[in-house]
């Protein structure tokens, strides 16, 4: 499948590639539809529960892991005085490799994020400093309007929704982004010349 090259930031893959084109793509794009569902319904459940029961994230794995611990050391004891067979557990164990996989994975998203960090403080790239801008603003408007939980649930709903809709309206949206982002990048190269030239002023007057 072609994409005109007149789209926001000149994409030319689809958001089905952009996604990864796998399973998750599948999911975010509804295209598994059970899937996603399923998703929604279980997300929506825990953070019901969580709510009403007031329990935290973290008192609640530990509570969970607690009795898990407790009902799998009495069974063992348990198991040795009757003569029967201890706990069916797997073998826990991390391999170097799998430990080093992981490693290299993070450290690759990681130093993504510090070049792409480098190139907004540097004022390289005017494109992405806007993405960003915008995403940390609303995520700060977010953080102060409720806690990590909803914002956490909000965040799954709007992963499992705002890219279905964008694929769906995809024409109507780039064609409103696009005259948007001009405008904006004409907005910013105006204030930066006259930041600049604001500068040679100051230096003019030293």
């Amino acid at each position: 499948m072609m994409v005109s090259s007149d789209r926001l930031f000149n994409r030319q893959r689809t958001v089905h590639q952009i996604l990864g084109g796998g399973l998750v793509a599948d999911v975010i794009l509804w295209r598994r539809k059970d899937l996603t569902v399923r998703i929604l319904v279980v997300t929506l459940a825990a953070w019901v529960v969580f709510e009403i029961s007031g329990y935290t994230l973290l008192s609640l794995f530990s509570s969970v892991f607690l009795l898990l611990f407790t009902i799998l050391f009495l069974w063992a004891k348990s198991a040795a005085i009757l003569n029967r067979p201890p706990p069916p557990l797997p073998h826990l164990y991390l391999s170097e490799e799998l430990v080093n996989e992981a490693a290299t994975i993070i450290r690759s998203h990681v130093n993504n994020v510090l070049l792409v960090s480098q190139d907004i403080a540097h004022g390289r790239d005017s494109k992405m400093f806007i993405t960003a801008a915008l995403g940390l603003l609303a995520t700060s408007i977010l953080g102060s309007l409720t806690d990590l939980l909803t914002l956490g649930y909000i965040s799954l709903v709007i992963v499992l929704t705002i890219p279905a809709l964008y694929e769906k309206f995809e024409d109507r949206i780039e064609t409103f982004a696009t005259s948007w982002y001009r405008k904006m990048r004409h907005l910013l190269v105006g204030l930066d010349m006259k930041v600049h030239k604001w500068i040679l002023e100051m230096k003019k007057l030293q």
